[in-house]
């Protein structure tokens, strides 16, 4: 459970300058606040302490909007909706607060490195006019760290006060370090995430940008493993999905499709021989429906992987085995040597889904995301990231953020809702778990 001193946003002074915004405009006051626990009980009472900043417009800025330079940037791995993102950033920094400088830093924290960045690129609205309607990222992305002091040294001879830092927990992580050593340093700058994963695990942010798209490219290539499958005698369609510690895609890629027979998550493990075990399971599935469909989550059953050599990522992630290029031979391997061998298509997805432009439902998303970003920037919050709470838009200190992950849990709706779609056991490959009398 957090701390009260968890949901305190901090900001960088008073706010002096009146907004631009148009009267008509609802402003939002900082005494707006949003429960972290909404559930209606016996006991409950409303605690504001424990409650989130809402976000949206201020009616009194701490930025001059006609002075202030603003800089965005995207990292990590591409995810559907970045574009839009950057899109609806400079639309409202130029249109709604007729902020004229607004840069974009190339190819990630990498292109804040005075030794490897150049120099940022001025966005304008003609540029960014068309970018919503193309997948990947306009201003490029990578991974790994840069030291936060140069980066605040990089923003500070560009005269640059606001940062958009647009990625997922090792981003914002690098984000929170970017406002600790401003504050060090005494600079007046707002660093403002937006949130991008398109695992869906970041947590005290309902939902993130991008994962109803990829849950939707994915249920497509569901559809097509399970007429390739069904297509055949003893076919089996095999399905990897993104989610390296938690199954948020392949869970609702499977409730959206109603086709798959197993779905295998980081967050449950699983066996592959045994009584019970995916082996079993299939036999008994092709003896009766001489068909089966899985999908697999690229961070499950990583026990079954030699985890030696593997090392490191960029930005310090564990590196994961093939789960799905193991998979797909053990099940080859396994009904051959019986004898019966299966027609096995195995499909990964990942960089089609990545790469794609968002859907409707993301792109209104990102559109929110961006805006309230911009809102709070300008108003001098900083060291959080805007997120989605409970159907309404928050800020959420980034140090929170930084505490905790996202996971779906066993006993969850979600988990369960797949149990019942499946009708896949609890754990493949573990006995029953016997109810106490």
């Amino acid at each position: 459970m957090p701390e009260a001193s968890d949901f305190v946003v901090r900001q960088l002074g008073t706010r002096k300058f009146p907004s631009p915004l148009s009267t008509a405009m609802r402003f939002t006051r900082d005494d707006q606040r949003v429960p972290f626990d909404v559930d209606l009980r016996d006991g409950y009472e409303f605690r504001p302490e424990f409650s989130f900043e809402r976000a949206g417009a201020r009616e009194k800025l701490y930025f001059d909007p006609e002075q202030v330079r603003s800089a965005i940037v995207t990292c990590g791995g591409l995810c559907p909706g970045l574009n839009n993102v950057i899109r609806s950033i400079v639309m409202q920094l130029r249109h709604g607060y007729g902020s004229p400088e607004v840069f974009g830093i190339r190819y990630g924290y990498s292109g804040l490195d005075p030794d490897r960045g150049g120099e940022p690129a001025m966005l304008y609205p003609e540029m960014v006019s068309e970018i919503h309607k193309q997948g990947g990222s306009l201003l490029g992305s990578s991974r790994g760290p840069v030291e936060p002091k140069r980066i605040v040294e990089f923003l500070r001879r560009r005269r640059i006060n606001i940062l958009f830092p647009i990625g997922g927990d090792g981003t914002q992580r690098g984000a929170l370090a970017i406002d600790e050593a401003a504050r060090d340093e005494g600079y007046p700058l707002a660093v403002i995430g937006v949130p991008k994963t398109i695992d869906n695990d970041i947590p005290y942010v309902f939902r993130t940008f991008g994962y109803l798209t990829a849950v939707e490219k994915s249920a497509e290539v569901i559809e097509s493993a399970h007429n390739e499958a069904r297509g055949v005698r003893r076919g089996i369609g095999l399905v990897k999905l993104m989610g390296r510690h938690a199954g948020y895609i392949a869970a609702g890629a499977t409730l959206t499709s109603q086709e798959v027979n197993y779905c295998l998550i980081p967050e449950v493990p699983f066996h592959l021989e045994g009584p019970g075990g995916l082996f079993e399971l299939l036999e008994k599935r092709l003896a009766t429906r001489s068909h089966a469909v899985i999908v697999v989550a690229e961070g499950a059953g990583q026990h079954l992987l030699d985890a030696d050599q593997r090392g490191r990522d960029a930005s310090g992630n564990p590196r994961f085995g093939d789960i799905g290029v193991f998979l797909a031979g053990a099940i080859r391997d396994y009904f051959s040597r019986r004898g019966d061998p299966v027609e096995l298509k195995y499909l990964d997805p990942s960089y089609y889904i990545r790469a794609a432009p968002a859907n409707s439902s993301d792109a209104l998303a990102c559109d929110q995301l961006a805006r309230n970003a911009v809102h709070a920037a300008m108003a001098g919050k900083t060291g959080i990231v805007v997120g989605l709470w409970h159907g309404v838009m928050t800020h959420v200190p980034i140090s929170l953020v930084a505490q905790s992950s996202k996971r779906l849990t066993e006993d969850g709706e979600v988990w369960q809702s797949v149990l019942k779609t499946t009708g896949q056991p609890a754990r493949i490959g573990f006995p029953p778990v016997e109810e106490p009398d």
